[in-house]
């Protein structure tokens, strides 16, 4: 499946369940939902120094190797992993190889393989990251950080990277990718080099990369720090974060840009990106709030669902979404995500991850504007086929020029009658989505 065309569905074990034994029994009901690949949020024991709330970030990781014992066991999460697959779903499991927690069992075992301070005590670079400390990927790594691509198996791997390569072979062993935290601050020739490794344990692995804002890229940059650009993580990664633009989306939500500035950013990835690129479209996940923050009814929820979906990328779900809470859940400390009762925008989602597996969406050429009132029109062409969306992103009705003839159109989102005339198409304030 072309990675645009995955719906990939976000779980913290902590918040949704407890264990892997709970996670695996909802397994069932995300594939019902059209769910395509299941990242789990790391899986690993957590460091106690240093750790923030009672519980601890599930990114403060204190041994690669092993599984978070509050969690279950190994042949627990195995067994999680033959669900997924049972299923027809894809499993990815979360990388974090900029840091470890302070009293991991690399800091215990290689403490030369860690950043340190002047002072030579541990650090890290990035200041409110307290609970954790920097590992250092140039020790002993001078000539494969410079080295061509094309001459990178030649070359002996440096001792940290050795590790992370092989610990990354083995747990693909069980899983079919993984998503790697803050992936621009660890060299580009590692990941280009682990993912010529995992592709002889895993043909086709999946590697998702949550790149950064462009004013954390300066800033890191400016600390002398490896910082790579999105442009460069596609030379490895399929799939990278939308943060480049997030900003904007965010500015634009909460009513301080235009839906102009908005598209203008969107449009800048297309013309700045290798062709084929795929963005993480989300509305919400475990860093930010959730979209019942920004879109508080259910009318809005309708209208930024179905244009996530429909944008060009990879969707991503956060854990509960189809429910719409609006609490984002915190990493430090138990909190539950309520999962119970009808969940609101379940139907809603079906249809969505049933249109984004069409090859319209994945290879289609990909056309947006910013229209008044709100109003978004985007379109795919794709041989003789067509798909328009119209969708209201502040809920208001309003009339918009289209090249669609003249007639009778059904809205593939609710079924309800549509209409061109005179070469204009209504928005009543719902979501509209045409398929020819």
């Amino acid at each position: 499946m072309n990675v645009r065309e995955m719906t990939i569905y976000s779980i913290f074990v902590r918040n949704h369940g407890g264990s892997f034994a709970a996670v695996a029994q909802d397994m069932p009901r995300l594939r019902a939902l059209g769910v395509d690949a299941v990242w789990l949020m790391p899986i690993h024991p957590i460091g106690k120094e240093k750790r923030k709330g009672s519980l601890g970030s599930p990114y403060a990781i204190s041994d690669y190797r092993a599984v978070n014992p509050e969690y279950g066991t190994l042949d627990d999460f195995r067994a999680l992993a033959d669900a997924v697959h049972a299923n027809g779903m894809k499993l990815l499991i979360d990388v974090v190889y900029n840091h470890t927690a302070p009293d991991s069992r690399l800091a215990k075992q290689h403490p030369e393989w860690f950043y340190h301070r002047p002072d030579g005590s541990f650090g890290n670079r990035v200041g409110d990251w307290s609970d954790i400390i920097d590992l250092d990927y140039t020790v002993d790594a001078d000539e494969i950080l410079h080295c061509a691509p094309e001459a990178l198996c030649d070359l002996p791997l440096p001792g940290l990277w050795a590790y992370q390569i092989e610990s990354l072979k083995y747990w693909a062993r069980f899983v079919d990718g993984f998503r790697c935290d803050v992936a621009p601050l660890v060299p580009l020739n590692f990941w280009l080099r682990a993912r010529a490794a995992v592709e002889t344990v895993r043909p086709g692995c999946i590697w998702l990369a949550e790149s950064v804002e462009q004013e954390f890229l300066a800033y890191a940059r400016s600390r002398g720090m490896t910082a790579l650009s999105d442009a460069e993580l596609y030379r490895a990664f399929d799939i990278c974060y939308d943060y480049d633009i997030w900003w904007e989306y965010e500015r634009y939500a909460g009513g301080l840009d235009s839906l102009e500035q908005y598209v203008h950013s969107l449009n800048w990835q297309l013309k700045t990106y290798p062709a084929g690129f795929s963005k993480l479209r989300c509305l919400e996940n475990h860093d930010r709030p959730r979209m019942g923050k920004w879109f508080p009814t259910a009318q809005l929820q309708r209208n930024w669902l179905s244009w996530c979906f429909f944008q060009q990328g990879t969707a991503l779900l956060y854990s509960g979404q189809e429910w719409a809470p609006a609490h984002t859940p915190t990493l430090f400390d138990p909190d539950p995500i309520p999962m119970e009762g009808p969940a609101v925008h379940a139907a809603l989602i079906r249809k969505l991850t049933a249109m984004k597996k069409d090859a319209l969406f994945s290879r289609g050429a990909y056309e947006l504007k910013a229209c008044p009132n709100d109003l978004l029109l985007a379109s795919y062409r794709l041989g003789g086929r067509r798909a328009v969306g119209l969708f209201s992103l502040k809920g208001r009705p309003g009339l918009v020029p289209t090249d669609l003839p003249d007639g009778q159109y059904t809205n593939y989102i609710d079924g309800s009658a549509l209409s061109v005339e005179s070469g204009l198409l209504a928005s009543s304030g719902e979501p509209v989505i045409i398929l020819l």
